[in-house]
Formats: C-alpha cells, sequence, structure tokens
C-alpha cells in the first residue's frame, strides 16, 4: 500500500484542493494573512499523513505525526470560521468544508486508535 491509497490522505488532499479554490476569492488584502494561513494549515493536513505513513514502521513516531496531521485540521477548521465570520464565504459553503474536516479528523482518529491496520507495529 502507498500513502496515496489511505483514505485520510485521500480527502483531506481534495478538501486542501477545495479551499484553495474557495480561497481564490478571498480579498487581495487577505493574501498574506488568511489565504496564506489557511492554505498551509489545509495542505499540512495532507503531508502529515504522507509523512506520518512513511514512519509507520515505529509506532510513536507515526502517531505523532497523525495527531500533527490533526492539528492541522483543527487549525483548518479555525480559519474556516474566520472566513465565515467575515463573510467571505457563506454558510453552506463553510458547512460543507466543516463537514469534510470532520470526516478527515475522524480518519485520523481512527488511524491514530488503530497504528497496526496502517503497518506500524
Amino acid at each position: 500500500m502507498r500513502y496515496q491509497s489511505l483514505i485520510a490522505y485521500q480527502k483531506s488532499f481534495l478538501l486542501a484542493m477545495q479551499i484553495f479554490e474557495v480561497s481564490k476569492t478571498f480579498p487581495v488584502e487577505e493574501r498574506y494573512a488568511l489565504t496564506n494561513q489557511i492554505r498551509r494549515s489545509s495542505r499540512s493536513v495532507a503531508a502529515a499523513i504522507a509523512e506520518s505513513y512513511g514512519k509507520r514502521k515505529y509506532p510513536k513516531h507515526f502517531i505523532n505525526k497523525l495527531t500533527d496531521s490533526d492539528s492541522e485540521n483543527l487549525e483548518t477548521q479555525t480559519w474556516l470560521r474566520f472566513a465565515l465570520e467575515c463573510k467571505y464565504i457563506d454558510n453552506g459553503e463553510f458547512k460543507r468544508l466543516m463537514d469534510e474536516s470532520t470526516q478527515v479528523g475522524k480518519l485520523i482518529s481512527h488511524m491514530i486508535r488503530f497504528p497496526e491496520k496502517f503497518g506500524s507495529k
């Protein structure tokens, strides 16, 4: 199995791409603030899952990288809340992206609880 086959990776990558598209509509004055932050944190979710898979032979390292991914996912949710409150996205878009992020969080939590299912010993 490759890390690209992990559902958590696939969903987190897709979410990062959706956030990238949505954030294109944010005001130009947010380019180095909210836009940059939300793009970076959402991309870090998938990147940390990939890193964790590379460390799967070492359970503590595997779980450590997964908790990093989970933290980045929560950061992304915070930036989504800012985008909603600043009226850069509407309630429907916010709910859709938050639901996707919540699903990713559940998948990451499953990997943390059952590392042996992912090749960690």
